[in-house]
């Protein structure tokens, strides 16, 4: 996303409303004791290490798996600014619209199991519940809420600083008192709004919440123990985490914005994961684990998203490809949420990682130097 993020969900209204404990002074450039030496060698270390010192991220964190499914875990700067505490090792952070691919792969079962069908209207299956100014759900299909290409408004554009609980509906009420960016089907634009109605639909078929059905139908498979969908009210990160960290202007100071209520997010935004977690799901995703082929291909059909994702990027459903720069593509999609920024992808080669950084980017060249660090990674 253009604006405060590029690849995810975006808050560009102060969040004053959040309990946030106020840091004066960012200790910089503070490294995990263990990796010193690694960090003299390694190329990831010393990106992460940069995006510290130099960009003035509070940590950075890092799970690369190459080929051979060998895993390495890296880190940088401080987990906790307000005592000194240093970076788990693969901790939880709030991965953003990374979620969108889990909502994804969820429809897309349901798609393998004929119980939705992509080119079937909104309406089928929620009737009467998407109309607005040049919108109506009986002309959207489900394929185009996956592929961002509906002219939904993003409901995200146009909340205010209230941090508490939203309800999905309220999420979308607040697109639909908006106009259509654009007639259904005839261009691409990023819109959260897109996902809370995938997740609406995957909670009308199967009846289930969505959580339940993304911990059931994903999670478990692929084996992913430290991935979870916050409750409704829980604005606590269970385990082991760095504080994530939200700056309103460039001389502003820093926020602790650890604890907030997510649901503002939901099937756009709202999980918690590690990079480990991560690259467990997207390799399980490429390798034909969550998806049967057909529906596989389907979600790797893509469009042009350049205007979002960068130079050479291009949208499926719900997965994004980036060109590498040692040849071959990553598919991944990334996510932004107020206190962490993550960045990531995989290749059909078994190569994967993922790079947090515990601030929300609002700068273009702060996200190069965060796609940069991945870049490195995957190309090693």
């Amino acid at each position: 996303m253009r604006g405060q993020t590029r690849q995810g969900l975006r808050r560009r209204r102060a969040l004053s409303a959040a309990a946030a404990l106020t840091i004066g002074v960012m200790t910089p450039g503070v490294l995990a004791a263990p990796q010193a030496f690694a960090a003299r060698q390694d190329s990831v270390q010393r990106s992460l290490n940069a995006l510290v010192r130099e960009d003035g991220m509070p940590a950075a964190l890092a799970s690369v798996q190459d080929r051979n499914g060998r895993t390495r875990t890296y880190t940088a700067g401080v987990g906790d600014l307000a005592t000194g505490a240093p970076v788990p090792v693969d901790g939880q952070v709030r991965i953003g619209s990374n979620t969108k691919t889990f909502v994804a792969v969820v429809v897309l079962q349901l798609v393998a199991e004929r119980r939705v069908d992509l080119d079937a209207s909104v309406d089928t299956y929620l009737p009467g519940l998407v109309r607005g100014e040049g919108i109506d759900g009986r002309r959207i299909t489900v394929r185009q809420l996956l592929q961002q290409t509906s002219g939904l408004p993003d409901y995200s554009d146009y909340l205010g600083d209230d941090v508490r609980y939203y309800a999905p509906r309220e999420l979308l009420a607040t697109a639909l008192r908006h106009p259509a960016d654009f007639t259904p089907g005839t261009s691409w634009k990023y819109s959260n709004t897109n996902y809370v109605l995938a997740g609406l639909i995957v909670q009308k078929v199967t009846g289930r919440p969505l959580a339940e059905e993304i911990d059931r139908r994903v999670v478990r498979p692929a084996g992913l123990r430290h991935t979870y969908f916050p409750a409704p009210g829980d604005a606590s990160i269970r385990e082991p985490h760095p504080h994530g960290y939200y700056r309103e202007s460039a001389d502003a100071p820093l926020r602790d914005i650890t604890e907030i209520d997510p649901s503002w997010g939901w099937a756009a935004g709202q999980l918690v994961s590690t990079g480990s977690d991560l690259n467990r799901f997207f390799g399980a995703l490429l390798a034909g684990r969550l998806l049967p082929s057909a529906q596989l291909a389907q979600m790797r059909s893509t469009v042009p998203a350049e205007a979002t994702f960068g130079p050479g990027a291009r949208y499926g459903l719900g997965l994004v490809s980036r060109p590498l720069p040692c040849g071959g593509l990553s598919w991944g999609h990334g996510g932004s949420f107020p206190g962490y920024e993550t960045r990531g992808g995989a290749t059909d080669d078994g190569r994967a990682a993922n790079v947090a950084v515990t601030m929300q980017l609002t700068d273009e060249a702060d996200r190069r130097n965060l796609e940069r660090t991945v870049d490195a990674a995957l190309c090693r």
